[in-house]
């Protein structure tokens, strides 16, 4: 699933691009808005929350969709070939006079009243690359569970917004504990929550996460992806285990020499 910088990057392209146009073909492929038509309406704005995006219409709309695993929006100029996947998979298609967008493989498309957006992503905790950030808020959700495990709560998206697996499993190397150590035990949790913020947003004018400081492949990241790789400090094969319940598990990373705290014993 897309970071929350990943998702930023692509509002901003898609204001960039559609922003302050008219539209001149509105195509939304999925039945309960099949005929639905934003044509002659302008693109007021387009805006990220967390993980969801928002695109906003005169007259009041806004066009909510989240990425999930597979999704995403392409932007092309008018006339341009379209890449970003078979026709079959378009869910929408958003065109001004001068540019395309087309979202494909989107498992969520609803259409909103601007003033319900709150409907869709009011549960959210502090936005961590939003205007609504609030270190101070985001620390005292993570610690309202001083039980729950720190790999768990990071991702949990009512706590702070745009934290996904590669942050997660970065945020605890850095700060050298396990994610299944409890939330309460993390030594200097707000030192974790300044350090999501900076990474966050010093990754989110481009692709990928680079958190060693290393632009080279295969250095980007200290434990992510990396499991029985050499870990970059230390040496130490990294390891890798599911975390989460069941049905919402997800695979983390971590360092048994670098990060001190409870882990699961190695298959």
């Amino acid at each position: 699933m897309p970071e929350g910088d990943t998702v930023w990057l692509t509002a901003r392209r898609l204001r960039e691009a559609l922003a302050g146009r008219a539209v001149v073909r509105c195509d939304l492929r999925v039945p309960k808005l099949a005929c639905t038509d934003f044509s002659g309406r302008r693109i007021e704005d387009v805006v990220s929350r967390g993980k969801h995006l928002l695109t906003r219409f005169e007259g009041g709309w806004t066009l909510h969709s989240h990425l999930r695993m597979d999704g995403a929006w392409h932007v092309y100029t008018a006339g341009e070939r379209w890449r970003g996947g078979p026709h079959h998979q378009i869910r929408a298609v958003l065109a001004t006079a001068e540019s395309v967008a087309v979202g494909y493989r989107l498992p969520v498309l609803e259409l909103l009243r601007t003033t319900e957006e709150d409907s869709a992503v009011g549960h959210l905790g502090p936005d961590l690359l939003g205007p609504d950030w609030d270190p101070a808020e985001a620390l005292r959700r993570l610690l309202s569970d001083p039980a729950r495990p720190v790999g768990e709560a990071l991702l949990d998206q009512r706590n702070l917004a745009g934290i996904g697996n590669v942050y997660k499993s970065e945020l605890c190397f850095l700060r050298g504990v396990t994610p299944w150590t409890p939330m309460g035990q993390v030594a200097a949790p707000e030192r974790m929550v300044a350090l999501a913020h900076k990474l966050l947003d010093a990754n989110k004018a481009r692709h990928g996460h680079i958190t060693t400081g290393n632009p080279r492949r295969g250095r980007t990241h200290w434990v992510y992806n990396r499991a029985h790789h050499p870990c970059l400090r230390c040496g130490t094969p990294v390891r890798m285990a599911e975390q989460g319940p069941p049905g919402e598990s997800r695979v983390t990373y971590w360092c048994p020499s670098c990060q001190n705290g409870q882990a699961p014993e190695p298959r």
